[in-house]
């Protein structure tokens, strides 16, 4: 009988993604990732939902601290960022380093299984001409989660299996009512999960990062209004700068050596270029010429043209075809060709 880890968070996609995998033949292995205390799905009530699975499943259930791991890994990644000026995307970090990585090496050590499975809307494909697996689109693109994955590695594409990248949301949720599962009905995560501990992303800073009082200023350095701490800013942001103006005002840059927050019309935070660092090349080799893609720069957002530049030292020079607005670093780039990843990497510069 073939054997699989499930990472269990305790919500219906992973729930569904290891009865599937038991109804079809595999002898299934229950892990949850102990992130953090608190609410929230990868937390308490989620270490006890898939509890409650397993049993229901008849299958052993393991629970695998790595809250320092997710404290190095995550919070002070996120901490360090925002007091940098950048806005961190915690996501694609907290899968390579914190889930999918520590998963397959706790199972491999501890289980004897070299097969791990998750609940994301993802799809993997092997390239014999190239021999590499390929990351690809969900069925279901509006639950597709490519944009997160975009940093595991061909070690990790190897040995992972994602259940319901065929199906669309819906299906899970039929399925799971079909099965009778004990989170069938469990509400959609609507956050990240230090959001949903916290209450929102600034009452999580808020616990690392003390007030420092700043100006908000226009692109010629005219003082407009007062800050409380540029991390509780982002690029692209309009509500919440507290300044009154003529036009709709939105964050254009964060000058953190500074402690300012510059403001300008939508016009100043539209760019033509950005430069990635941390690049992982994923369905394909690094190129050692240009490429034609289409990126995204936000998990939300649609893919638009690009030329992607290979640069020395794990970088690329992404060129818009046409001006984008509100690029942020420290968010990721992926870029696809069509429903392939080809890579991705961090937003470093905006020019």
């Amino acid at each position: 009988m073939k054997k699989v880890v499930v990472g269990l968070s305790g919500g219906v996609d992973s729930s569904t993604a290891a009865a599937l995998l038991h109804n079809q033949g595999y002898e299934v292995i229950g892990l949850t990732l102990w992130l953090m205390k608190g609410k929230g799905q990868c937390c308490s009530e989620g270490m006890v939902d898939a509890a409650k699975l397993c049993e229901q499943l008849g299958v052993p259930h393991h629970v695998v601290d790595i809250r320092e791991v997710f404290q190095t890994y995550i919070v002070d990644y996120l901490v360090t960022g925002y007091s940098a000026g950048i806005t961190p995307l915690p996501c694609s970090q907290c899968n390579k380093s914190v889930k999918f990585g520590p998963m397959l090496h706790y199972s491999r050590e501890n289980l004897d299984c070299d097969k791990i499975a998750t609940g994301h809307y993802a799809r993997i494909s092997f390239n014999t001409a190239t021999a590499r697996y390929e990351l690809i689109r969900a069925l279901d693109k509006n639950k597709d989660q490519t944009y997160f994955l975009y940093d595991l590695a061909q070690n990790i594409l190897a040995s992972v299996v994602f259940p319901l990248g065929e199906l669309q949301k819906s299906d899970t949720r039929r399925i799971a009512a079909e099965q009778e599962l004990e989170t069938a009905d469990k509400p959609e995560s609507q956050d990240l999960c230090l959001v949903e501990s916290n209450g929102s992303m600034r009452a999580f800073l808020d616990k690392y990062l003390a007030p420092k009082e700043g100006e908000i200023v226009d692109i010629d350095g005219k003082i407009l209004g007062k800050h409380d701490g540029i991390h509780h800013y982002t690029i692209g942001q309009r509500k919440g700068l507290g300044i009154a103006a003529a036009e709709p005002l939105y964050v254009i840059s964060i000058d953190a050596a500074n402690n300012r927050v510059v403001v300008g019309d939508r016009t100043k935070a539209t760019k033509s270029e950005c430069t990635i660092n941390r690049v992982n090349w994923v369905s394909i080799a690094e190129p050692s010429s240009p490429i034609r893609a289409e990126v995204q720069v936000r998990y939300r957002t649609k893919a638009v043209p690009v030329t992607v530049v290979p640069l020395e030292n794990s970088r690329v020079r992404i060129v818009f075809d046409e001006p984008q607005f509100s690029i942020t670093p420290g968010q990721a780039a992926v870029w696809y060709d069509g429903e392939k990843v080809l890579g991705g990497g961090i937003i470093e510069k905006f020019y």
